[in-house]
Order: C-alpha cells, then sequence, then structure tokens
C-alpha cells in the first residue's frame, strides 16, 4: 500500500479530480448549478481511495447533493464551504465506520477536499455576484422608467388640471340657473365624473411629486381615527369590522399631514376592498427604536407570489376597469419614499395581507 507505484497512482487521481473540477466550475450555469455539484461529488468519489464504498455529500445554500450509498454509521472527513469569507456549507466524505478508520483517509485526501471547498465557494460567490448585479441593474431600469413616467404624468396632469376646472365651475354656474329637472341631474352627474377625473389628477400629481410637502411633527392616532370615521360609511356598507390598536395614542411623525391621510386611505381602502364579509380589518401601530411602524391587515384572499413585485408599479391594478386607476399603491409608495420610509407587504394568517408603513423616528 505503501509503494511509489501506488502513491503516485492516488496522486495522479487527485490532480485529474482538480483538474476535472476546475472544468466543471469555469462551464457551470449558474441557472442549473445542482448539476455542477452533482459532477464535482462524483469527481470527488472517484478520487478517493475507495470509491466503492465513498459516499460524498454537499451542503450549501439552496442546495444538498449526495452521491454514493448513505450509511447512518460513518467515519468521515469534512471542509467547509466559505463564501466571502464566512462558513456557508461543507462537503463531507465518508466511508462505513464498519469496513473502515479514520485512518484510512490520506493527508492528500484531505487536503484535496479542502481545495474543491475552496473552488465551490468562489463558484458561489461568482453566483451572488452576478445575481446582485441583475438586481442593481432591474432597480437602475426600473427607476430610469419611474423617471421618465413621472415627468410624463405631471405633464399630462398640468394639461388636464384647467379643462377640468373650467368643467366644474360652468358646471357649477349653470346648476345655480337650473335647480329642477333632469337636466339638473344631468348637470350632478357631469360634475361629479369632473370631480372623480380631478381626483385621479391629483393622484397623478402625487406620483409626479408635484404638490409640494409641508413636513411637520404630525399627532398619528387623531389622523388614523379621522381616516377611519370618513371611511365609516363604506365599512358598514361592506360589512366589515376594524380594529385600531395604538397602545400609545401620544406617537406622533414627521409628516405632511395630507399625504399621510392620503396614505392611509389609500391603503385601508385597498385592504376594504379585498375585504370579505364580516371579516376585521386590522390598524396596529408600534413604535420601535428606530421607526414608527402602522400595519394594516386584511382578512381576503392575499397576493399572489406571480405579482408580487408589480404591485407598487403605476397603472397596474387587479381590480376591474372601472374599479381602480391602479395609481393607489404607487402612489402611496411614492409618499412614502418622499418621507424616507417604506412600504412592504406579507402574508396575513390564516388569510390575507399585512401592508407595514414604517416612517422614520
Amino acid at each position: 500500500m505503501d509503494s511509489t507505484e501506488y502513491k503516485l497512482r492516488e496522486r495522479i487521481k487527485e490532480l485529474t479530480c482538480m483538474y476535472e473540477v476546475t472544468s466543471i466550475i469555469v462551464n457551470s450555469d449558474f441557472e442549473k448549478l445542482e448539476m455542477s455539484l452533482e459532477s464535482i461529488a462524483y469527481c470527488l468519489k472517484k478520487a478517493f481511495q475507495y470509491p466503492k464504498d465513498t459516499y460524498v455529500h454537499i451542503a450549501c445554500p439552496d442546495h444538498l447533493v449526495s452521491v454514493g450509498t448513505y450509511c447512518d454509521d460513518t467515519v468521515f472527513l469534512r471542509a467547509p464551504i466559505k463564501i466571502f469569507n464566512e462558513e456557508n456549507g461543507f462537503i463531507s466524505v465518508n466511508y462505513p465506520s464498519n469496513t473502515y478508520r479514520s485512518s484510512d483517509f490520506l493527508e492528500e485526501e484531505s487536503k484535496l477536499l479542502t481545495n474543491v471547498c475552496l473552488e465551490v465557494g468562489n463558484l458561489l460567490e461568482r453566483k451572488q455576484i452576478k445575481e446582485k448585479e441583475a438586481r442593481i441593474r432591474k432597480q437602475m431600469e426600473h427607476s430610469d422608467r419611474l423617471t421618465i413616467l413621472g415627468e410624463i404624468t405631471a405633464g399630462i396632469a398640468h394639461e388636464l388640471n384647467t379643462p377640468l376646472t373650467n368643467i366644474i365651475g360652468f358646471t357649477e354656474l349653470l346648476d345655480e340657473e337650473i335647480k329642477k329637472g333632469p337636466v339638473h341631474n344631468d348637470l350632478n352627474k357631469i360634475k361629479e365624473n369632473a370631480l372623480f377625473c380631478r381626483e385621479i389628477v391629483k393622484k397623478l400629481m402625487f406620483f409626479a411629486c408635484e404638490i409640494p410637502q409641508q413636513i411637520q411633527e404630525t399627532a398619528l392616532f387623531p389622523v388614523l381615527e379621522n381616516v377611519l370615521n370618513l371611511l365609516g360609511p363604506t365599512f358598514k356598507e361592506k360589512e366589515v369590522s376594524f380594529d385600531l390598536l395604538c397602545p400609545d395614542k401620544s406617537i406622533g411623525i414627521k409628516a405632511d399631514e395630507i399625504q399621510l391621510t392620503q396614505v392611509l386611505f389609500n391603503v385601508i381602502m385597498n385592504a376594504l376592498y379585498y375585504a370579505p364579509k364580516r371579516s376585521t380589518i386590522t390598524v396596529t401601530v408600534q413604535s420601535t427604536h428606530k421607526d414608527v411602524e402602522i400595519c394594516i391587515g386584511d382578512q381576503g384572499k392575499g397576493i399572489s407570489p406571480k405579482i408580487s413585485d408589480k404591485i407598487f408599479e403605476p397603472f397596474f391594478t387587479t381590480k376591474p376597469v372601472g374599479d381602480g386607476s391602479g395609481l393607489g399603491l404607487s402612489v402611496v409608495h411614492g409618499i412614502m419614499n418622499s418621507h424616507k420610509g417604506s412600504i412592504s407587504f406579507k402574508k396575513n394568517k390564516p388569510t390575507g395581507t399585512i401592508f407595514k408603513l414604517a416612517f422614520p423616528k
């Protein structure tokens, strides 16, 4: 066993293994990483002294790969997989303990395993870097699109605002002269629709940040109470109740009160739209060491993972035509960003969605 020929043969197996592992890693497809890891495991299995009895196990983020016959009781060599100098997995090579001992592993095999772990760690680092670059590129593209859309939206809002103001003004003048009859009802419809259009224009202007902010210390509880009182008839009509949980009613945040009202109104209205009858919408306020958080939870069907990345996109809506403009949550997102805050959502239990509004202290 200790002959020069035997040692040379084992050394050739180890060098061949490293060559094959390097080739696999160079040609790896990040979309099919498990196949590459499986191939690396096969290379290691062949490189050890007793390949028929060798069991190789690779454990790393998102992947578990095993090659060979598993035994409950084994002797093994193990080396860590490090990603950006942090241990984030391992590779182990195992022999059945009823046949082999730890001393059956060669020193060269231990070095080989360590080198393979280094190569796998480098592969996983490259994968993470590529994924991060893709995320940053996507965010930049999204930001560019929003900037262009904001400029276009601001122009449209200004163009629409003047004729809408004229329509509403002249309708009100005519309304004063004609108090009765079908014409009066028609004028009311014109005015109602024009006011509805003006609200959409306001949302467009909020989205485009065309309405100047007046940031000041604002008591949160009265604003929440006011919004819930305004929506009282809608809650009654939809047969939905609400539960306002605010342990500290003195909590205040620095915000534009009008825009804060807009944010709360939009998110709660959205929850109301999807809330089933006889359910409860929960509004919870809590203060952490750095944020004031408002959580609004409904008991609806929840948000499908397929559309979760589109929720805050302008003009995207799951509501039927005529029920929503697709601007509500994008406006909320824009206002939260302008307040240096954030909006996020998660699943409610057992069903529904919780939207979290976080305002910095």
